[in-house]
């Protein structure tokens, strides 16, 4: 048992020691390995971190180059900025530019539209870009309708140049001049027929593509801005009645005085009673729009002649489709410059009575626009219309003599 258990004790023991020698061993080894291993990957991290170093310092410069580009261009843009607020002129000229484009981009539409929904595409509106060369003072649009073929032909015997004197006063004075009317509920039929008849012979009509009725003047407006704007470039366009007298060169005048105001709407201006009885004249099928019953319409001017400045004429085109029409235009027209930054100019000369016109004429007070109010225009206007020219009228040579 001895023997037995001396010998055990002898192989543990060197079982021990051989396991401590190669451990050694072994440990000798991996140092001397780790160190060549070392030596050998230890530079190409240190060449990473220079180039890193370097990475990073030229991304420095750069944003140093950036932020400097950012403070010179910043410093660049205030100073024009400065100069745009100090000169009126640059202003008026990125104005004009942006208009140019907006007006050459709506007589696009309007041309697309008449071609897809098959009407008749105008001489001006297939040259466009010629009409738009021409700066004009004013655009007055005449409404008409087909049965007032009389009331016509007694404007033209008064208040509205004919032929070349027309044409002149377009080259000369910069003022444009139509009756305005769209088109029957049957294109092409007797009505057109006469009407197109009529524009052969004194070719003062702008035609519209919408369908004639009393109860769609204010699509009828609509259409007429977003027209006139598209061919003609004009600083105000004007709507006047056919039953309405009018002094073009005392208009001319009177507008050229608001040149300057970016967004004017001038007229006679009037807040009357919204009506919500059925049957009567003026009734107003959305008077719940407008509060209780008795209330009054916000402010706007009457409907027998109004003028608004390009811009207007400009916003009105651009949102044609969306801007909301009511049964009376006049109310209509005033509700599409509700909460826009709009000099609203209330002028009592547009709107005279065809009594008192005669003695303001002759105190040197000349009116723009004389009409009886009992009869929304000129009471039998097609009789009366030249005695009214030649007591309120301002000359035939009153047009030749003006200077806008």
């Amino acid at each position: 048992m001895k023997h037995h258990h001396s010998r055990g004790l002898e192989l543990s023991g060197s079982k021990s020691f051989v396991s401590k020698k190669w451990t050694f061993l072994l440990c000798i080894g991996f140092f001397c390995a780790g160190t060549l291993f070392s030596d050998r990957m230890w530079p190409e991290p240190e060449a990473n971190v220079v180039s890193r170093e370097a990475s990073d310092e030229r991304l420095h410069l750069v944003s140093e180059d950036c932020d400097s580009s950012k403070k010179s261009l910043k410093l660049v843009s205030k100073d024009r900025l400065a100069e745009a607020y100090k000169s009126p002129d640059a202003i008026q000229t990125l104005d004009k530019t942006i208009s140019n484009l907006e007006m050459e981009l709506t007589a696009a539409r309007a041309a697309q539209e008449s071609i897809m929904n098959g009407s008749p595409v105008s001489d001006d509106f297939k040259l466009p870009e010629t009409a738009t060369r021409r700066k004009y003072l004013m655009v007055v649009g005449v409404n008409t309708a087909f049965s007032s073929r009389k009331r016509r032909d007694s404007v033209r015997a008064t208040w509205m140049p004919l032929g070349e004197d027309r044409k002149k006063l377009e080259e000369e004075k910069g003022i444009i001049m139509r009756f305005v009317i769209g088109h029957s509920a049957t294109p092409g039929g007797i009505l057109d027929r006469a009407i197109q008849a009529e524009e052969s012979k004194h070719g003062d009509f702008l035609r519209l593509d919408h369908v004639e009725g009393y109860l769609e003047l204010s699509a009828k407006t609509k259409s007429y801005f977003t027209t006139a704007f598209a061919l003609w470039d004009a600083d105000f366009y004007v709507k006047v009645d056919d039953d309405v007298h009018v002094n073009i060169a005392t208009l001319g005048a009177e507008l050229a005085r608001y040149r300057m105001k970016p967004r004017v709407y001038i007229g006679c201006m009037k807040s009357g009673p919204v009506l919500a009885q059925k049957g009567v004249r003026y009734h107003e099928p959305e008077y719940w729009k407008f509060g209780e019953e008795g209330n009054k319409y916000f402010r706007h001017a009457t409907g027998q002649l109004y003028a608004i400045s390009r811009e207007l004429a400009s916003y009105i085109s651009i949102n044609q489709n969306v801007l909301h029409k009511y049964v009376n235009e006049d109310v209509s027209l005033g509700s599409w410059f509700l909460g826009l930054d709009v000099e609203h100019v209330d002028d009592r000369r547009l709107c005279c009575g065809t009594t008192d016109c005669e003695w303001k004429a002759q105190a040197g007070n000349m009116c723009v626009a004389s009409f009886d109010w009992s009869c929304s225009g000129i009471c039998r206007s097609a009789d009366r219309m030249k005695d009214v020219h030649r007591r309120c009228g301002e000359g035939p040579n009153a047009l030749l003599a003006a200077s806008f």
